[in-house]
């Protein structure tokens, strides 16, 4: 019954759409093209759609998801090798770049209850019927945190709920110290390495991070091998590198990691973590959480474990102990180029990783196929006669997994010619039947959603933009729902981290986009031995028809901005973004005032204490440090002085894109490095690797966005010092981008 309402408003909204469209042409503009150029420009989309073939993308998941294949590991090297052959034979130039990466793994884990009773957990993934990665254990990485300390611990186990620092913030107000302790972490809430991060920032000498099967096991749906979810033994393998400080090889932060760099001892990384951190599956978590005594923990921590959650510490105590090997790894980076022909220092960069924590069909040969397809389809076209305007590379990325150790380190290495040169670079990772989504840099938002209104969806009658937009109008936020109908586009997300974009667009200001389908799967396998062949065709796209979405969406981004006449940029969206984002500022600085002062008049009049349960121990909150004034002027300057040029821009590109090839050309000089006007040399305040000034993870939050991150989390950890000097920078940053495109608009106004 609650799909029902749902599903009709859906059908009658695709039906209004189809309506709609009868009254207009039959085939709309395409941003950036000239007119004239349309029809041959839809006849290559089209004539590529026609090479698409998903035999080759099941044949290709099979072989390359057959057998476990982490960064250094046989199969890892025989996959890179074969996608290379496969792209040589299809007319690109190839080379492997290889970079020798930190890559420890485990010689020794172990996890005991010592009291109040005896427990040793199994930490193994059983072989499961039917499934044949299962068999291969031998073959698979165990289950663990790369990254983590060596470490033999004992103490007393305290439950954190997500591990985060609201988390610990409501731990002291009920007395609860982990100084000394180890804590046990559900996943989620946040990404995984920040659980260890801020467990040693309270003094924890060690963390267990568990599965709770509320949030990805029997909780939501039938486990495997009966349903898609994850099952009691299953873990979450995973890094927890201290990403938000910087990606990439430990040891050579802002260089390649080639032979040749030097590495200092791993002791003296700055993104490992302090203390020793391992994954259990929620089979071998509950005799722990069973054990525990202390407080109830609050109704919000609750999981859907059979036992009463308490917070501990006591009577629970815990044996931890991990030894890892501290070795270099290969890590194989496929790299295929197609030289243009008109602007060949032009480069638009396709990539999707193709390393795994054992099989990865989902995360990510399920998105790898899809780029080879979209690759041996444009390779098709290249031999019928067709040649791109600008140069395609398509790369397949090795030991993502452990820190997007791959692309950063190619990104590194040819920093210099990347940033005078890439167009764009698209990123896809995991794929899997459902929904569109995509996220990146703002300018590139008309231009997505050009592309998914083109491309049909493969299950319902109309395209992947109008599914997507149909969904926004049920469950979007008001400005988004508004939007999607009365405007009919969505916005694209702003991007944190997690996957292989980050060294482009946060480190060298490379306008970048992150695309995929995904969201009515069973996706309970994530980085398990689970995430096989067999789980993938029965749970997530079992006819591969979204992954042949992604390769057509895929495709018509490197083909739009091969074949532009003016770079499909759109600055007005933008401006509008970051417009929002400013507000957002100024909203968060009054937000911070009311709240204190009112949190300081509690403390004060003793309502915190009134209020509390006496039954229970209870710490009243210290006053907080009054929140000053914060100039924010400039900032809203700088976006002001943004909107008028962006607003000129377009108005130019639109009337200009007919227009003289000479003016054009000057204008795209300028257009596809005006996002590197974004970025600071200096970066951002204690971790100077992350240059972008609008878009950058969250140093609590890791792959979550934290948008105008210099000036926001200045704010939201309260060094006001720091925010007013942010201010002024970041809104330095903002003119020079708006400086960039008023002197494109000015090439098309000539």
């Amino acid at each position: 019954m609650h799909r029902a309402l749902p599903l009709l408003a859906f059908l009658f909204f695709v039906c209004s759409l189809a309506g709609h469209a009868q009254d207009q042409p039959a085939a709309p503009a395409i941003h950036g093209f000239a007119r004239a150029r349309l029809d041959a420009q839809r006849d290559l989309e089209r004539r590529f759609d026609d090479q698409l073939s998903k035999a080759n993308l099941t044949a290709w998941l099979e072989r390359l998801a057959g057998r476990p294949h982490h960064a250094g590991s046989p199969h890892g090297k025989a996959n890179a090798e074969f996608m290379a052959g496969l792209l040589r034979e299809w007319g690109y130039q190839v080379e492997i770049a290889q970079y020798d990466v930190l890559f420890p793994t485990p010689t020794t884990r172990v996890v005991e209850l010592v009291a109040p009773t005896k427990f040793t957990a199994s930490l193994t993934e059983p072989e499961v019927a039917g499934d044949a990665v299962s068999k291969l254990g031998a073959e698979a990485l165990p289950t663990f945190n790369m990254y983590s300390a060596d470490g033999d611990v004992t103490g007393d186990l305290v439950y954190v709920n997500y591990g985060v620092p609201a988390d610990y913030e409501e731990l002291e107000r009920r007395g609860i110290d982990v100084t000394g302790k180890i804590v046990i972490a559900r996943y989620g809430g946040s990404w995984r390495g920040i659980k260890p991060k801020v467990a040693a920032e309270h003094g924890a000498i060690g963390c267990l991070i568990y599965s709770e099967p509320r949030d990805d096991g029997y909780g939501q749906g039938d486990v495997y091998p009966k349903g898609g979810w994850r099952s009691e033994h299953s873990a979450q393998r995973g890094s927890v590198a201290d990403m938000p400080v910087y990606p990439g090889d430990p040891l050579t932060p802002g260089v390649a990691a080639t032979k040749e760099a030097k590495r200092p001892e791993f002791t003296k990384a700055q993104t490992l973590t302090k203390i020793p951190v391992l994954p259990i599956s929620y089979a071998d978590a509950l005799p722990l959480l069973k054990a525990l005594g202390g407080p109830v923990a609050p109704a919000a921590w609750r999981g859907a474990l059979p036992i009463t959650y308490h917070l501990g510490p006591g009577a629970a105590r815990v044996h931890l102990k991990l030894a890892f090997d501290w070795k270099l790894a290969p890590a194989f980076d496929v790299i295929a180029t197609l030289p243009g022909t008109e602007f060949p220092d032009q480069w638009v960069v396709r990539g999707n990783h193709h390393d795994a924590w054992v099989a990865g069909a989902s995360d990510p040969t399920s998105g790898m196929v899809a780029v080879l397809e979209e690759a041996r389809a444009i390779a098709q076209l290249a031999r019928a006669g067709w040649r791109p305007r600008r140069t395609l590379v398509f790369a397949a990325w090795d030991a993502e997994e452990p820190g997007l150790l791959g692309s950063t380190e190619w990104v590194e290495d040819h920093a210099e010619a990347l940033s005078a040169r890439v167009v764009a670079y698209i990123n896809s990772d995991s794929n899997a039947r459902g929904f569109f989504s995509a996220g990146g840099s703002h300018s590139l938002e008309r231009f997505v959603n050009e592309i998914a209104r083109d491309v049909p969806d493969p299950k319902v009658d109309g395209s992947v933009g109008h599914r997507l937009l149909a969904r926004t109008i049920l469950s979007g936020s008001p400005s988004a729902r508004r939007l999607a109908r009365d405007e009919q586009r969505f916005e694209i997300s702003a991007l944190g981290s997690g996957s292989d974009y980050t060294p482009f667009l946060q480190h060298l200001g490379i306008a970048s986009l992150d695309i995929g389908f995904g969201g009515e799967g069973e996706y309970g396998q994530y980085h398990s031995i689970y995430d096989s062949v067999d789980h993938y065709k029965r749970f997530q796209d079992p006819d591969m028809a979204y992954a042949a979405a992604l390769a057509r969406v895929g495709g018509r981004a490197v083909l739009r901005l091969s074949e532009a006449d003016l770079l499909p940029f759109a600055f007005e969206r933008s401006a509008e973004r970051i417009g929002s984002y400013v507000k957002e500022i100024e909203e968060l600085v009054e937000t911070l005032k009311t709240e204190t002062t009112e949190h300081n008049r509690r403390v004060a009049d003793g309502t915190f204490t009134l209020a509390s349960n006496p039954a229970e121990r209870f710490v009243a909150p210290a006053k907080k440090d009054d929140v000053p004034e914060i100039e924010l002027k400039p900032l809203r300057n700088a976006v002001e002085r943004l909107r008028v040029a962006a607003r000129r821009f377009d108005a130019a590109a639109t009337a200009a894109v007919d227009g003289p090839a000479a003016a054009l050309a000057q204008a795209n000089a300028i257009v596809f490095t005006a996002e590197r006007a974004l970025t600071r040399n200096d970066g951002l305040p204690r971790r100077p690797w992350f240059r972008h000034q609008v878009y950058a993870p969250g140093y609590y939050t890791g792959y979550g966005v934290k948008t105008l991150p210099a000036v926001r989390e200045a704010l939201e950890q309260r060094a006001w010092d720091e925010a007013r000097t942010q201010v002024p920078l970041v809104a330095q940053a903002l003119e020079r981008y708006a400086g960039e495109i008023e002197r494109a608009a000015s090439a098309l106004e000539r």
